[in-house]
């Protein structure tokens, strides 16, 4: 592939974007741009500060007195809030509800839209998120929609959850992500949707392996000219 291009994969929560989005950036040889990890670092420096979800006028005065990066260290993403690595803080259950209320605010939107399209430029990335292919970049190259089950995306979330060593129970993780699906698909700023010109893959039963290598072979496709 000569061409450096622009895809992106969204999708709902535990749909394997982040281990999907990661390994296709390697086999492209792309960077993997996580922008779901970037609203996590908001949500961090909301709860740290003890603002309410709801307090958008606060979250924006916020937003601008926040400095949020990415770094690439040892061939992986670190986030970078305010200068310091929070990488691994921000992966909590508790965050990841947070991240997704706190995104529905425009300001915070906005503030990372900046950061993502930058990221980007270049070309040459796999940009992860929720609404990658319809706001973020709706002239990639190339645009998937990654989804599966939702007891199946439970279970991948819930098995992620216990190798972290975050003791919580499969039913409880099944009602975050079905809530989640909720909170992301109805809320008024960029609601998650697949984009009109994107590519849906069912991960649902699938191996990671199979579905790293359909998404290839559909950007290679595409690059050619077939689709």
């Amino acid at each position: 592939m000569t061409k450096r291009c622009v895809v992106t994969v969204d999708g709902p929560a535990g749909s394997g974007k982040s281990t999907v989005s990661r390994l296709l950036a390697r086999r492209l040889s792309y960077v993997y741009l996580d922008t779901g990890a970037l609203y996590r670092a908001v949500a961090l420096k909301v709860s740290r500060a003890g603002l309410a979800a709801a307090d958008r006028a606060g979250i924006a005065a916020l937003c601008g007195e926040t400095d949020i990066a990415l770094a690439e260290r040892e061939g992986t993403t670190r986030i970078l809030l305010d200068g310091r690595d929070v990488t691994e803080l921000i992966r909590t259950p508790e965050i990841s509800m947070l991240a997704s209320t706190v995104s529905a605010h425009r300001e915070v939107r906005q503030r990372l839209l900046a950061v993502q399209r930058e990221a980007a430029r270049a070309g040459g990335v796999v940009a992860e998120g929720r609404d990658m292919g319809t706001v973020v970049f709706p002239g990639a190259d190339v645009k998937f929609f990654l989804t599966a089950g939702a007891e199946e995306r439970a279970r991948r979330r819930w098995l992620e959850l216990r190798e972290r060593g975050h003791e919580v129970g499969l039913d409880d993780v099944l009602r975050d992500v079905i809530r989640r699906d909720r909170q992301d698909s109805e809320r008024e700023i960029a609601p998650l949707r697949p984009s009109e010109d994107g590519v849906l893959v069912d991960s649902t039963g699938k191996s990671i392996e199979d579905v790293v290598e359909e998404m290839f072979e559909a950007i290679r496709t595409r690059k050619t000219g077939k689709l």
